[in-house]
């Protein structure tokens, strides 16, 4: 049966490298034991399905398919065009997009592809500051989007919430070509309806960057911003659980008149031929699979989930006296500031990682230490609640992280000390928790 081919040729793939290749099949072993047994709450990452790595491993990475489904500059191309079909469909299903390119290699080369075909060099955009929750393309000095572009920024309020008094106050004294609303480490929701009244106020394109909350939006715990924004972009790995790799949509506006056509018909150019060659159509694939599970009753679960666990361990925070940024969460993300604890964002990181709970240094609203070290930590629930983990499970992170970050002793912003019999209490718990909630596949490790 060809299903029973295909599975010997996974098995005969992994055979292969096991004998050929030692050192490296040793280290995937590793990581995949690691992170097994460990707590990952990194807001940023989750664990791509079994069936996306399936698709992602499969003989799709043998054809080059520059261009779109029947209008390729190579022939054999019949099967991907209808997976990239399928993909496509089944993203303006989740969404209810009517316009959607799964080509992007990334939501960073989305964010690309928009900004540099709808602008052009030494515009105004208008995007949430880094230092305050945004991305790098979202007018980073240190990213093309602040380099090529004249970037102007927003923040958020004394309560960690955005501005959108000021955001509307620059908005119409600077005339933006392009407003960017979205974020890294916002733990809120994001109102685009109200972004987009700001843009239409002042004739500006307005951009949705959903990459952290969209299982969140596509399951309707989270506004979309599919017929508010002009288009809207997306990792796929993040909440949708598939393969590293971006989306561009739209709604409504899809049909927008451009000086070379339509706003969809300029978005499809300007990922081929004007900012990407020949799409990774194994890749493409691995996003039809996690954008068909995104369809099914379970994902909707786990979103809901998603928000339980992140509602539960900020407030089981808060009542161990930490700065809960905005005073708690509204989707995954919970953003701790440590200033009173007088430990800098890379000590917590460092310690938690030592104890195997899986936390990243995040700087916060007027941080005087720089993001290499910053002065909070971020937390994201995607992953333990892909785990199946509870919210009471959640309040034991909480506890555990409260553990460790009450027992360190920093020793300026680099070092701290960390008592072995701390370090041990935790790790047994963390396998504790790891084995009753394994990933997929990982049961008998």
């Amino acid at each position: 049966m060809e299903d029973d081919w295909l599975s010997e040729m996974a098995r005969d793939g992994y055979l292969r490298l096991r004998a050929g290749d030692p050192a490296l099949h040793d280290m995937l072993a590793r990581e995949y034991r690691r992170q097994s047994g460990t707590l990952s709450l990194v807001a940023s990452s989750s664990l791509t399905s079994a069936s996306s790595l399936a698709a992602l491993s499969s003989v799709l990475a043998n054809v080059t398919a520059e261009g779109y489904p029947g209008g390729r500059y190579h022939a054999g191309c019949e099967v991907v065009d209808e997976i990239e079909r399928l993909a496509v469909e089944r993203a303006k299903s989740l969404f209810g997009a009517d316009y959607a390119n799964v080509q992007p290699h990334s939501a960073t080369t989305a964010n690309f592809t928009a900004l540099s075909s709808l602008l052009r060099p030494g515009d105004t955009i208008l995007g949430m500051a880094l230092s305050e929750g945004g991305h790098l393309t979202h007018g980073s000095p240190v990213s093309f989007s602040g380099q090529y572009f004249n970037p102007v920024t927003y923040g958020t309020t004394a309560d960690g919430l955005i501005d959108y008094e000021q955001v509307s106050d620059l908005a119409g004294s600077l005339r933006p070509k392009l407003i960017i609303c979205g974020a890294t480490t916002y733990p809120r929701e994001i109102d685009f309806g109200r972004f987009r009244e700001i843009a239409d106020a002042v004739g500006a394109y307005l951009l949705a960057d959903i990459s952290h909350t969209a299982g969140l939006v596509a399951a309707g715990l989270h506004q979309s911003p599919i017929n508010r924004a002009h288009l809207t972009t997306t990792c796929t790995h993040k909440q949708l659980f598939g393969p590293r790799g971006g989306m561009i949509m739209s709604g409504r506006d899809s049909g927008t008149a451009t000086p070379s056509g339509t706003l969809a018909g300029h978005l499809n150019r300007a990922v081929f031929p004007f900012s990407q060659g020949a799409p990774a159509v194994n890749t493409i694939a691995a996003k039809a699979a996690a954008l068909g599970e995104a369809l099914q009753p379970a994902f909707a679960q786990t979103m809901r989930l998603i928000t339980e666990t992140a509602h539960a361990m900020a407030v089981r925070l808060m009542n161990y006296g930490y700065n809960v940024v905005s005073g708690g969460t509204g989707n995954h993300i919970v953003l701790i500031d440590l200033t009173s604890q007088e430990i800098s964002g890379l000590v917590a990181e460092r310690a938690l990682e030592e104890c195997l709970i899986i936390v990243n240094k995040n700087r916060i609203r007027g941080d005087h230490r720089p993001p290499s070290i910053a002065s909070g930590i971020r937390i994201g629930t995607n992953t333990i609640a892909q785990r199946g983990m509870s919210a009471s499970a959640a309040e034991s992170c909480a506890d555990l992280i409260h553990f460790v970050l009450s027992d360190l002793k920093p020793a300026g912003d680099k070092n701290y000390y960390l008592a072995a019999s701390t370090r041990e209490k935790v790790r047994t718990r963390v396998r504790e928790l790891c084995a009753a909630h394994p990933i997929e596949g990982a049961a008998d490790l």
